[in-house]
Formats: C-alpha cells, sequence, structure tokens
C-alpha cells in the first residue's frame, strides 16, 4: 500500500479527497430530522467533510428552516449553535474546491442565517465567486447578484461587472426567471437604453413562463418600480398571472404587489377587489403583531367599515407591542385610511413617541405629516419632534435629507430656523434640484404665513431666501437639456411658488425641448399641462402631432391623461377631429377591461369638448358598468369616491343636455340633492352685485340670488326680461317656475323650470373668478364654456362677468360697475 502511494501521490490526493463514505455521510444528513442531528454529524466527522458535504450540511440546515412556519423558525438558535462556526471555517478552508452552484448556494445560505457581511466565510465566498464571475452560468450569475443585493450591494463594482455580463450576453439568455433576478439586483446601475433593452427582453421571454410562476411576475413588476416605468403592456400581463393565482397568495405576495402598483400609479381594481377579498379571509390566520400589521397596511384602505372596525380593535389590542417601524407603518396606514378613531391615534402616538429617536429624517417627515392630518395634539410630542429635527438638520449635508428636514419643521407649530440654519439651506441651493427648491420654497411660504397669522413680522431673511430658490430655480431650468430628466424633478413639483416663480421659464424650457415628446413622455407632458392651467397651443399642437404618428405605441391606459389638458384649458387643437376619433377608436377593444373610474374621467373630459363617442357612452351607462363602479367606489379613498361621483353625475348632465337622441337618462336627482343639502354655494358676486342689480332691474322681486336650474346648475343671479327688454317680476302670475317634483326639497334655494311669458327670456349672470380662465390668458377654460353651453340649452341668455373685467380700474366705482351692468344685461353688445 505504501509503494502504491509512493507510486501514484496525485491519484492518492483524489482518493483521499473523495473518501468512499460520502455518499452514505449524506444519506445520513437526509435522514437526520432536526438542526441538532446534522451538527452532531458535523461535529464527528469534522476531520473527513468534503467540500461537497459541507455544502450539502448548509443545504439541509436552510431545507429545516423553509419547511417551518415564519414564527417557527429558528435562524438565530442555528447562527448561534457552537458547531455552526465550526462549520463556516471548515467552509472557508474548501471555498476554491466547491463547484459554482454549491459556492453560490453556500453564500446565499449565509445570509439567510443572517452571517454578517463582513465575516471571514462570505469575504471568502464573495471573493471566490468574483474570481469566476466570468464563467458562472445564469442561475449562479443571478443568485449571485441576489446575495450582493442582500448585502445592499447595488452600486458595488461588482455589481456593475454582473451588469455588464448581462448586457454582452443578453441575446443568449433564455431563462426569464434567472433573468427577472438579474434584473431586480442590477437597475440601480443600468442605463435607460439597456432597461429598454431588459423591457424588451422580458417581452420575448414571457411567453415561456406558465401562469403559475408568480415570483417572476412580482420580480418584473419590482424591476419595472426601481426603474420608475410604468409600462402598461407588462404590467398587463404579470396582473393576469396575478389574477389566476390569487387563491395561492400569501399576505407578503398581496402586500408587496399592492405597494408596488401603488409606486408605479397602476391601478387594477380586480386585482385590489380579489386581493381584498382574499386578504379579509385570512384576517384569522394572522394574531401576531409583525405580520397582523401587514395586513392592517394592506387591507385597511381599501377595507370595508365592518373590517377596519375589525382591524382597528385588533391593532388597538396589540399596540403595545409593536416595534418602531410597526408603528410607523400603522400610522401611515391610518392617514391613508382617513382614521378618526382617537384612541388608536393617541395609542400609536405614544408608541411613536417612545421610539422617536431611532427614526430617520424622511420616517420623522412621515410621522409629522400622519399626525397632522389625524389632527393629533401633543404638545410633548412635538417639542421632541422638533428638537430632533433641528439637531438632524444641524449635522445633515445632503440636498434632499435637508429638504426633507425643513418640511418636516415648516409643519410643526412656531416653524422657525436660527441663522446658522438658514445659511446651511443656502449653502447647499446650488445642489439642489428643482423638487428640493419647491420643498424648501413651499417650506418658507408656510413659515411666512404662520407668521403673519400670529402677528410675527416677517424676516427679510425669509424674503431674501425665496428670491434665491427663484434665482437657482431659473438656473435649473436655463440649464435642462433633457426632458425625461427634466420630468423627473418636475413630476412632484405643486404648490404656489412654483406656479408664480417658475411657470414661465418651465414653459420656455418646455418649447425648447419640444422635439423630444414622444410616445414614452406624452401622456407625463400632457398631465404636467393639466396640472398648470397654462395654455400653450405649439405644446398642445406638438402632443397632438405625436398622438397621431405614434398611437400603435401609446397605451389605451395613457389615453385619458393625453385627451385631459386639451379638456382643462378648453383647446381644440386644428386636427381636432382625427385626434379624438384616433384616440377614442385606439380605446375600444379596451372598453371592457379599463377600470370604470378611467373611462369616466375620461368620457367627462371628451364631454367638456363636445365630443361624444356613442360606444363609449353606452359602455358607461349601462347596468353592468355602474354596478362594478359601485364596486370600485368602496376601495377607494373617501375624496376620490367624491370626486368620482361627482363626475358621473356632470357626465351623466352633459349626455342628457347635449346628446338627447343617446335617450339616456337622468338618475341624479337623489344624488344632487343630497349633494345641495350640504352646500348650497355661495354667490361669487357678494353682496354688492345683487345689491346693484336690484336697483338695475327694479326690485328684489326683480332678481333672484344662487339659483339652482334643472340638472343642478348654480348659478349666481338670475333675471327674466320681456319682449320689450324690460325686467319681469318673479311675482308675476305669468312667470311659471317649472318646479319639477323629484327636484324639490325644503330649502329656500330657488329651482327653476324654462316656461316664460311669449317673448321673454331668461337671464343667467354668472360673475367668474380666476379658476374660470387659464393662467397666462384670459381663455374660458373647459367647466366653465361646458356650463355655458347647457344652460344656453336650458334656455338661459348666459352673460359671463370675468373677474379681470370687474375688478379692473376701468369699473373701480360704482356708477361704472352699474353701466357695465347695464350694457351687458340691456345693451345691443352682451353676450
Amino acid at each position: 500500500m505504501l509503494r502504491l502511494k509512493a507510486l501514484f501521490p496525485f491519484s492518492w490526493r483524489i482518493f483521499r479527497f473523495r473518501p468512499l463514505d460520502c455518499e452514505t455521510l449524506i444519506s445520513q444528513m437526509n435522514k437526520c430530522t432536526d438542526e441538532e442531528q446534522i451538527f452532531d454529524l458535523i461535529k464527528r466527522n469534522r476531520a473527513t467533510l468534503s467540500e461537497e458535504q459541507v455544502g450539502y450540511a448548509f443545504n439541509i440546515l436552510w431545507q429545516f428552516q423553509k419547511q417551518k412556519t415564519n414564527l417557527l423558525k429558528n435562524v438565530e438558535y442555528v447562527r448561534d449553535h457552537p458547531q455552526f462556526p465550526s462549520l463556516c471555517n471548515l467552509t472557508r478552508s474548501k471555498v476554491e474546491l466547491m463547484n459554482d452552484a454549491t459556492l453560490v448556494n453556500v453564500l446565499y445560505i449565509t445570509q439567510q442565517f443572517a452571517v454578517k457581511a463582513h465575516d471571514p466565510l462570505v469575504e471568502a465566498l464573495v471573493t471566490e465567486a468574483w474570481r469566476r464571475l466570468e464563467r458562472f452560468d445564469i442561475n449562479a450569475l443571478s443568485k449571485f447578484s441576489c446575495c450582493l443585493a442582500d448585502h445592499h450591494l447595488h452600486l458595488s463594482p461588482l455589481m456593475g461587472k454582473i451588469a455588464d455580463i448581462v448586457n454582452r450576453n443578453l441575446e443568449t439568455i433564455q431563462d426569464l426567471r434567472s433573468l427577472s433576478v438579474l434584473m431586480v439586483s442590477t437597475s440601480s446601475l443600468i442605463s435607460q437604453d439597456f432597461q429598454e433593452q431588459l423591457v424588451n427582453k422580458t417581452e420575448l421571454l414571457f411567453n415561456t413562463i406558465d401562469s403559475s410562476q408568480v415570483n417572476i411576475s412580482r420580480r418584473i413588476v419590482q424591476f419595472l418600480r426601481n426603474i420608475k416605468y410604468n409600462y402598461y403592456p407588462l404590467l398587463e400581463r404579470c396582473n393576469k398571472i396575478f389574477l389566476s393565482n390569487m387563491s395561492h397568495l400569501d399576505l407578503y405576495s398581496i402586500s408587496k404587489i399592492l405597494g408596488l402598483y401603488q409606486c408605479l400609479q397602476f391601478y387594477s381594481f380586480e386585482f385590489t377587489l380579489k386581493a381584498k377579498k382574499r386578504l379579509i379571509e385570512i384576517i384569522p390566520l394572522y394574531d401576531h403583531p409583525a405580520s397582523f400589521v401587514k395586513l392592517f397596511v394592506a387591507l385597511g384602505p381599501i377595507a370595508g367599515p365592518e373590517e377596519r372596525k375589525q382591524l382597528t380593535s385588533t391593532i388597538l389590542l396589540m399596540s403595545e407591542e409593536l416595534t418602531s417601524q410597526e408603528a410607523l407603518a400603522v400610522v401611515g396606514a391610518m392617514e391613508e385610511m382617513e382614521s378618526r378613531n382617537s384612541r388608536l391615534i393617541k395609542k400609536i402616538a405614544s408608541v411613536l413617541h417612545k421610539h422617536l429617536d431611532n427614526y430617520k429624517p424622511i420616517e420623522l417627515l412621515k410621522i409629522t405629516r400622519a399626525l397632522i392630518f389625524l389632527h393629533f395634539q401633543s404638545k410633548e410630542l412635538f417639542v421632541k419632534l422638533r428638537e430632533l429635527l433641528h439637531s438632524y438638520l444641524k449635522i445633515s449635508v445632503r440636498p434632499s435629507e435637508i429638504s426633507v428636514l425643513v418640511c418636516a419643521i415648516s409643519m410643526l407649530p412656531s416653524p422657525h430656523l436660527d441663522e446658522v440654519e438658514m445659511s446651511r439651506i443656502e449653502g447647499i441651493l446650488p445642489q439642489c434640484d428643482l423638487n428640493d427648491l419647491n420643498v424648501f420654497a413651499t417650506s418658507v411660504l408656510r413659515w411666512i404665513q404662520y407668521d403673519h397669522m400670529n402677528l410675527d413680522s416677517i424676516t427679510g431673511k425669509q424674503l431674501k431666501l425665496l428670491q434665491k430658490l427663484d434665482h437657482y430655480g431659473r438656473q435649473r431650468l436655463l440649464k435642462s437639456n433633457n426632458l425625461d430628466q427634466l420630468w423627473e424633478e418636475m413630476k412632484s413639483v405643486k404648490g404656489d411658488w412654483f406656479a408664480e416663480s417658475l411657470l414661465e421659464e418651465t414653459i420656455a424650457t418646455l418649447h425648447r425641448l419640444m422635439d423630444e415628446i414622444n410616445y414614452t413622455n406624452v401622456a407625463r407632458i400632457a398631465s404636467f399641462i393639466s396640472r398648470t392651467n397654462y395654455l400653450s397651443t405649439l405644446l398642445l399642437d406638438k402632443i397632438v402631432s405625436v398622438v397621431i404618428q405614434q398611437i400603435e405605441k401609446i397605451h389605451p391606459f395613457s389615453v385619458s391623461a393625453i385627451i385631459l389638458p386639451f379638456s382643462t384649458l378648453n383647446y381644440d387643437p386644428p386636427q381636432r377631429d382625427e385626434f379624438f376619433g384616433i384616440c377614442v377608436q385606439h380605446l375600444n377593444s379596451y372598453l371592457s377591461i379599463l377600470d370604470p373610474l378611467v373611462l369616466v374621467f375620461l368620457s367627462f373630459s371628451l364631454a367638456t369638448l363636445e365630443y361624444f363617442p356613442e360606444d363609449l357612452l353606452k359602455a358607461i351607462f349601462n347596468i353592468k358598468f355602474l354596478a362594478k363602479l359601485d364596486s370600485q367606489l368602496e376601495l377607494l379613498p373617501s375624496s376620490l369616491n367624491r370626486r368620482v361621483q361627482f363626475r358621473l353625475m356632470e357626465l351623466n348632465r352633459a349626455v342628457c343636455l347635449e346628446c338627447p337622441e343617446f335617450q339616456i337618462p337622468w338618475f341624479h336627482d337623489r344624488y344632487c340633492q343630497q349633494q345641495f343639502n350640504k352646500d348650497i354655494g355661495s354667490m361669487n358676486g357678494a353682496q354688492q352685485a345683487y345689491k346693484m342689480l336690484v336697483e338695475i332691474l327694479g326690485g328684489i322681486n326683480c332678481v333672484k340670488a344662487s339659483v339652482l336650474t334643472p340638472y343642478y346648475h348654480m348659478i349666481d343671479f338670475e333675471c327674466v326680461l320681456d319682449k320689450r327688454k324690460k325686467p319681469f317680476p318673479y311675482g308675476s302670475h305669468s312667470i311659471i317656475l317649472g318646479k319639477l317634483p323629484e327636484m324639490y326639497w325644503e330649502s329656500g334655494t330657488q329651482i327653476v323650470g324654462s316656461r316664460l311669458p311669449p317673448g321673454a327670456e331668461r337671464i343667467a349672470l354668472e360673475f367668474l373668478d380666476s379658476r374660470a380662465f387659464c393662467r397666462n390668458i384670459p381663455h374660458l377654460k373647459g367647466k366653465s364654456a361646458m356650463k355655458k353651453r347647457q344652460l344656453e340649452i336650458l334656455g338661459y341668455q348666459v352673460i359671463q362677468i370675468p373677474h379681470f373685467e370687474w375688478n379692473s380700474m376701468a369699473l373701480s366705482t360704482k356708477d361704472a360697475q352699474m353701466d357695465y351692468l347695464r350694457e351687458r344685461i340691456f345693451g345691443e353688445g352682451k353676450s
């Protein structure tokens, strides 16, 4: 035997590293029933364990954990076991001998057992994997990328190398499971061109997976979230897989998907409805705080009254056990639910207060915003919040974090900054993007308003800071040379500062970058224009041109956003019929799957422009659709719920008045009565205008204020002129007020009909404030133009009095205003 060893040393080494009992030891591991037995085997065979066996030991240990529920997993017990360090040390000595799959698998399992990134074994595994990177197959590469991501190495050179390998080999990759993992892991550092290539490759490979692949679909949606791209074709396909597997989805999957959809602003009514049903079914399964908080956050905002009551009562019982992050999640959900349960608010605020020192700046902003929205008041908590925010502000250096801190401080009582903090803000302004600048400006305006309300003087420092914000905002716009990057900065920007200080420069920048508008960003640009109320025919005509030329590349979900600025700003493009026609035609095949509220808003937008596609309207005004809409309304926040119902009423009114040939019935009497009982309305022209009209028309019985018409339009003032243009008193028996029986309720507000004495005309006077006109020119906006049109159909002669005429220098005296009203009511030029 010794001779054989001397003659064949190489063969002898091979024999030593592959002992005859290798398979036997693995078989023994397979027979083990718990971790203790595995560790006992490791202890007894430590001297002879091969790289294959240590890899298998890790695998078996993890299999035991995977078989347990979340509550029964005991990774700490495994990690802290006396034999676990021995296994790690033994494995480290055999890293170079492992095959690729074992190497990456052991690295993955060490992470599941929460072994630190600086542990010698982890460092050895990562180093060896880096050496082999180019030879890894797609499975090993994807698993390794996932390990790096779990160690927060998304932006590391190693992850960059992986992204480069994927880029070079993308054409040959056929495994969507592995590719989806790589997409998520590398999403932080890939170019926009590479992002588009990955999206296209994903579409090509999507048909290769079966309908049960929920995890692949979830990762695809997560990738789209990471790159901030709500690409509807892929989202729809993933959504179908989620829907077909709903009965198998657990709380964690549903919670994750709902969160991703919210970030992407992708709303699937069908998924939300089924998710709600599924979550309600599994409520009894979750009684541990960690899991129940997830249930509360996922189900609370879409739950009905009974489920909310059940969720609230349970979370109250658990409130003392909540961790800092769980309490933060709960208060965020309560804000979304618009909770008014004072007992729960106090309980959660108490937990937040206890953990306040542990929160990051962005979390402190969320807490501040939520507690103020929930009307919680506690001097002690707000004082502590303010102290923490100021302490963070003194040491923070990142513009985004400083803007978060300043925003939170501005929401609290006494939102003042000292000289050092103000100087700190001024110092970082050159580094800020438009969103950060807007946050600072909004905060400064809050301070000014607070000082004004509390009779404090507005300091020159505040005004000087506003001027600097204006300056850097303009500089940022002047330097912008990429439309998509500009959009990323502007998409969250809103408020008085931006509208008053930078809107003109922003529109000028959009004009300069107008050639970059295409099918990928046209809906975003249209949405922005809608928010500005700024009429730029150049930009709107460009949108029309892009849509007509590239309609096949534009997803139907985007059509509503594209139409909106034309409706809001009351603009008919030169290619009106072709533009609207092609948009509606593009939607026709999607009418059955588009969310009900999207169809309602889209149809209303078209109605303001006097465009009434019959197929679209008949798809809305039928029992099946309205029942579906009712179901959806139950899932919406109360403010959006009210807005949808009001838009449906306005659409119903428009169709009844402007398209009677469609024979769509008016069914909003009861709704309107309830609404107008709550808020009868107010006179824009105020009491002074009423007195003038009484004087001009010859008495209080010749003019009526705050009048409701049939179909519930509210008008400021109404009068009747006979055929000789003389005011006709309402007390006359000749005037028949056509009060409809179904439109009556106890109120002093008059509801008028349409029958008048022969030759008489009914006059509606409307005082229009700035909201009725575009921001930059005196052009009547869509809703005001629609109201005038419909009042004329009801038989009114409509006189609209713009604020810029009524409040002008030319009408600065009462006599001038009286003459103006006489001319508008009786003169030849009235309109």
